[in-house]
C-alpha cells in the first residue's frame, strides 16, 4: 500500500498535477496549492494505478453501483467499472434534470433500493458529494459510502459522516506532500506553503485570506 502511495504521488507531480498559485476551491477555501487530478486521465499507466488504489478500498464495501461525481470523478468511476466489472452511473452536474430528452438527473441504469458507492477524486469540505447525496436518495438509492483518492483534512470527512456517509480515503494530501518533499519533487519553499495551508484549521480560511489579501484578487476558482 505504501509503495502504491509513493508511486502515485511521484507520478502525479511528474505530470504536473500539483500546481502553486492562488486558488479558490468550490468550498470557498482559498489556497496556495491545487491538485489537478483531472490530468491523470491522459496518462493510462497512472490511471491504472489510481484504479488499483480505489479497488483496494472498495473490496470490503458492499454496493450495487458505482456513482461518479461530475466531472472529475466520472472517468475514474468508468475505469473502476471496467476493472471490477461493476455497473456505474453518474449524477448530472449539480443534480439538475435535463430540459430535453428523458429529463433524467441521473444517467445510467439503476433500480430503487440499489446501494450506491460514491466515487470522488478528492475531498476538502465534502461539498460536491453532499450535493449529490440527496439527489441519489430521492431517486431511491441507499447511500452510505464514498471513496476518494485524497483527503485534504479540511473537515469534509466529518461533514460526510454527519450525512450518514462513511468516507474512505486512499491517502491524505499531507501524506502526498510529504512523499513529494522526501523525494525532492518539491522544494522547501513549496513544502512550507503546503504545510502552512494544511495546518490552518480556520473554518472559513479567513486568517489565510486576510494575510494574503492582495494576492487573491482575480484568483481562479476550482471545483473541489
Amino acid at each position: 500500500m505504501d509503495k502504491l502511495k509513493t508511486e502515485i504521488a511521484l507520478e502525479l507531480v511528474d505530470v504536473g498535477a500539483l500546481k502553486f498559485g492562488t486558488f479558490t476551491y468550490k468550498s470557498g477555501i482559498i489556497a496556495p496549492m491545487y491538485m489537478d487530478l483531472r490530468l491523470f486521465v491522459s496518462y493510462p499507466k497512472l490511471l491504472k494505478k489510481v484504479v488499483k488504489a480505489y479497488a483496494s478500498m472498495i473490496e470490503k464495501i458492499e454496493y450495487d453501483r458505482l456513482v461518479g461525481v461530475a466531472y472529475a470523478a466520472m472517468p475514474i468511476a468508468g475505469a473502476i467499472s471496467l476493472e471490477l466489472e461493476k455497473p456505474w452511473c453518474f449524477v448530472r452536474k449539480e443534480g439538475l434534470a435535463k430540459g430535453y430528452g428523458l429529463k433524467k438527473g441521473i444517467e445510467g441504469e439503476y433500480h430503487e433500493g440499489d446501494k450506491a458507492l460514491i466515487v470522488e477524486d478528492l475531498v476538502t469540505r465534502g461539498t460536491s458529494i453532499m450535493e449529490v447525496v440527496p439527489v441519489l436518495r430521492k431517486s431511491g438509492f441507499v447511500v452510505s459510502n464514498a471513496v476518494f483518492l485524497l483527503d485534504y483534512q479540511k473537515g469534509g470527512t466529518d461533514k460526510l459522516k454527519e450525512t450518514g456517509v462513511v468516507p474512505h480515503a486512499f491517502m491524505t494530501i499531507r501524506e502526498l506532500i510529504e512523499i513529494m518533499f522526501a523525494e525532492s519533487k518539491i522544494d522547501e519553499a513549496q513544502h512550507a506553503k503546503c504545510v502552512e495551508f494544511l495546518e490552518n484549521k480556520s473554518e472559513d480560511s479567513l486568517s489565510y485570506r486576510s494575510n494574503r489579501r492582495d494576492r487573491f484578487r482575480g484568483s481562479p476558482s476550482v471545483n473541489c
